[in-house]
């Protein structure tokens, strides 16, 4: 169901300037009716300043007179608020994590120096005018600014950082760049596990040796019995 822009602010203008059942202002503004009766009684948590649905163009005179006159009347929606779409720009970035944007830079600047300008805004979301002051140098915090991991730091992820890379690795004709941080400790993982599965096929084998030992042994002296265990030997 469509609802006006500011549901609390309507509901709170057509509490104070209607005669509409709260009911009615509820379903219209897509709010519980207890809401509606916590604006009416001034306990709401916030104070709201009403919004007036008529001169936003969601109600009219009329309608709200229908809805007046029938308690049962639903009022209906004249002009529906514009969708609100996100433009095309640098990416947003949480304002707790904007102080690490040169930090990120600079490591982008230092580890692959093929990334343009133009990818590196794009990624870290940021001006093209404080990516080349970081290049330079010139940048006014420089002294304090430390080259650090931007998917680390959580401004962009792996995976675009990834493709920027090779992006530009393929505009300047060198070969792609190949992450073999973890080669290492990959090789290494895979032979400990075949090393411990290899073990555990052993003692497999040993298990069912000696069970196969201790059954053999029953049947040539059935009346010795294990002296360590709890039970007498027969005579």
């Amino acid at each position: 169901m469509v609802q006006p822009l500011m549901p609390h602010a309507t509901a709170a203008w057509l509490v104070d300037n209607s005669s509409l059942t709260f009911e009615q202002i509820a379903e219209f503004c897509g709010l519980h009716i207890l809401e509606v009766q916590a604006i009416a009684d001034d306990t709401a948590a916030t104070k709201l300043t009403g919004r007036d649905p008529i001169r936003a163009g969601e109600l009219t005179h009329d309608e709200i007179e229908r809805g007046q006159a029938d308690p049962d009347y639903k009022l209906k929606m004249i002009k529906a608020p514009e969708e609100v779409r996100r433009t095309k720009g640098p990416r947003y970035t949480p304002v707790s994590k904007r102080q690490d944007k040169p930090d990120g830079i600079a490591w982008i600047i230092k580890n692959h120096p093929d990334v343009t300008d133009g990818q590196i805004s794009k990624l870290i979301g940021t001006t093209r005018t404080t990516i080349a002051a970081i290049r330079d140098r010139s940048h006014w915090n420089m002294a304090n600014i430390t080259p650090k991991d931007p998917v680390t730091l959580g401004l962009t992820t792996q995976r675009e950082l990834d493709a920027a890379v090779a992006k530009a690795a393929k505009a300047a004709g060198a070969p792609a760049h190949v992450d073999t941080r973890f080669e290492g400790d990959r090789d290494a993982l895979i032979e400990q596990l075949r090393r411990e599965r290899e073990q555990h096929a052993r003692d497999a084998e040993a298990a069912l040796a000696g069970a196969g030992e201790d059954a053999l042994g029953d049947e040539i002296f059935p009346g010795i019995r294990d002296p360590f265990k709890n039970t007498p030997v027969a005579e």
